[in-house]
């Protein structure tokens, strides 16, 4: 069977939040609250005020912050994080009992600080809060005695059923007939019955069910036995100044042997009365603060951690002078650390071919940001400064390069006798949009080749005469010349009707001319393929200035050079919209500030926020 709050067994009793062994919960009050205020002005405000007989104090940070929380006394005594010096977590004494100062762990938790004590206080104290940024949230909670409730700041330590002063606890009597019942019961006990004394919460005096048979009546007291002080408690610590109580023992005033306490009057009993002992303070020691955040997400970075000499008197752990401590090591106060290793550049695919044959254009390659576990992740994990290049310019060199010809012509010039065969040939680039430049070379090939088709014995054929003068003088021009319809005969020539040659191919009567150059010309290639597809590119194309006999030449009106380079694709991107991409949780902002958008699970789940920030970040790449 289990042993109730009454220290009864089979008893089913239970100490309430009120701290009263069988209670109900109505002989207290919970006070709560947040206090949410923006506070502007750095330095101390005050929160709460925790008023004298407080018990199961509570006062939590809501979240983490930059902010402090302190503790005062109302007479002004520092208890935690006063004078600007703030206190390493731990254990300190105030207001007549014990708070635990907690603050997690600055990497690893978002919870904020905390100060936790049972109490009851026994005087006023405030709580502050040291503000260096917004405000979180401080929670607060303390139990107070309810109007009609003792005062539970007495005797802490008493147990159910001790006398108090001498004093047995007892409820207020109704009648006489229960006054001399208690009466007869305290003399049994050997207890004087008194007025009523004030209770600690939760410890009331032990009652004996109905059923249980009454113990032994002891003997009376008399004067041949008194109180006898027979040693001290062991002191609460062994040094910084601890407490001890003196211990009484009820002896034989002769003999001085001891004897069960019912012979000794329990009301002359002394009080045990606090002494200090172990005066002489503690051994200094470093006080280890925790680790900082590491300097750096990735890679090796720093980190610090705070080291203050502290030396433990009067229950208070006090920070000293760092001499005390030097018969011990300093810890370090700084150390390398690393999260993990750091993404790099890598460089996913050869160069492409230059976006032109000849002449000057360029060409791309793939590079993206890798984590050490392979997974490509966003370009701000790299190092931007060391990012490899993923476009730049290409020379194909001269756009001249060999003479172009064509197939010999299928008709002789002459339908009988001898003529010429004729083709093309021109100087060009390799490709077919380019104008004629230098390099082809003087081995010019020829444009004529000779043919005869056999004997002319009358036949008729068209007769072509000399080239009037050029129409200009420098420069392109035209030629004229007569073409007549003529019979061939012996040593002569007979002209025809042109109709009779009509079923002949008629020589041209006119041809361009040139006689000499005119000056220097600019000349330009196409435009390269631009850059980009939207959002803004540019393309590039080979000016050169050129004589008359496309040599290169420094004679050209510079101001009408045309441009070597231009803008394209200005329009915005537009990326396709699909309509299944959408977030499916209402807080996908904070994926994208983790960077958690390189993995499947969130892309799909948050797939708007993760694509925008996508589309934004290619955006970015492309203007740099």
């Amino acid at each position: 069977q289990s042993i109730g709050c009454d220290d009864y067994l089979g008893s089913d009793k239970v100490i309430d939040k009120c701290g009263i062994c069988g209670g109900d919960n109505t002989a207290c009050k919970v006070v709560s609250g947040v206090f949410k205020h923006t506070l502007t002005n750095l330095g101390y405000h005050k929160i709460v005020e925790i008023p004298e007989g407080a018990t199961k104090i509570n006062i939590t940070e809501m979240s983490k912050s930059n902010n402090y929380l302190a503790l005062r006394s109302r007479s002004g005594r520092s208890i935690i994080n006063g004078n600007w010096a703030i206190d390493r977590p731990g254990r300190y004494e105030g207001g007549g009992t014990m708070f635990t100062y907690r603050r997690p762990n600055e990497i690893s938790s978002t919870a904020g600080e905390s100060f936790l004590a049972d109490g009851p206080t026994n005087e006023v104290l405030d709580v502050y809060m040291i503000h260096q940024q917004p405000n979180p949230g401080i929670h607060y909670e303390y139990i107070i005695p309810g109007d009609n409730v003792i005062s539970p700041q007495l005797l802490a330590h008493r147990r159910p059923g001790e006398p108090l002063n001498g004093q047995l606890a007892m409820p207020e009597s109704t009648s006489h007939e229960d006054e001399d019942l208690h009466r007869e019961t305290d003399i049994l006990t050997g207890q004087a019955a008194g007025t009523f004394p004030v209770i600690q919460p939760g410890r009331f005096p032990s009652h004996q069910p109905e059923n249980q048979v009454p113990a032994m009546q002891p003997p009376r007291q008399n004067r041949e036995h008194n109180w006898k002080q027979v040693g001290k408690t062991e002191c609460t610590t062994t040094c910084g100044k601890g407490s001890q109580y003196p211990i009484f023992h009820c002896v034989n005033r002769i003999t001085h042997e001891e004897v069960p306490e019912g012979y000794c009057d329990s009301s002359t009993k002394p009080i045990p009365e606090e002494e200090a002992c172990n005066l002489f303070p503690c051994p200094a020691f470093w006080d280890i603060g925790e680790w900082s955040e590491c300097s750096k997400t990735c890679g090796l970075g720093m980190q610090h951690r705070q080291i203050l000499c502290r030396q433990i008197y009067a229950n208070r752990t006090l920070t000293v002078q760092q001499y005390r401590c030097q018969h011990l090591e300093k810890p370090d106060t700084t150390s390398t650390c690393q999260l993990k290793i750091c993404s790099e550049w890598q460089i996913r695919t050869e160069w492409t071919s230059c976006s032109v044959p000849c002449g000057v254009g360029q060409r791309t390659r793939d590079v993206k940001c890798v984590s050490n576990l392979g997974d490509i992740v966003d370009d701000e994990e790299c190092n931007m400064k060391l990012r490899p290049n993923d476009i730049e310019n290409c020379d194909m060199g001269p756009c001249a390069k060999s003479w172009f010809l064509t197939e010999w012509s299928d008709r002789c010039s002459a339908e009988c006798g001898d003529g010429i065969r004729t083709r093309s040939v021109v100087c060009m680039t390799n490709h077919v949009s380019s104008l004629p430049l230098e390099g082809c070379g003087n081995n010019r090939p020829s444009e004529t080749t000779p043919c005869n088709n056999g004997p002319c014995a009358g036949r008729v054929e068209w007769f072509a005469g000399g080239w009037t003068q050029c129409s200009t003088e420098c420069g392109s021009g035209t030629q004229q010349r007569e073409v007549i319809c003529v019979r061939k005969t012996e040593g002569n020539f007979d002209v025809l009707n042109p109709y009779e040659c009509s079923y002949l191919e008629k020589p041209p009567s006119q041809q361009s001319c040139y006689l000499k150059p005119c000056g220097s010309k600019w000349f330009h290639t196409e435009w390269s393929t631009c850059s980009k597809s939207c959002e803004g590119g540019f393309r590039v194309r080979e000016v050169r200035c050129l004589s008359d006999d496309m040599a290169a030449s420094t004679q050209c009106d510079p101001q009408l050079k045309p441009e070597e380079k231009e803008p394209c694709n200005t329009q915005d991107c537009v990326p396709e919209i699909d309509e299944n991409c959408k977030d499916k949780y209402y807080n996908c902002n904070v994926v994208v500030q983790a960077r958690l958008c390189v993995y499947t699970y969130y892309k799909t789940a948050c797939c708007a926020s993760c694509t925008r920030v996508a589309n934004r970040q290619s955006g970015f790449l492309g203007r740099r």
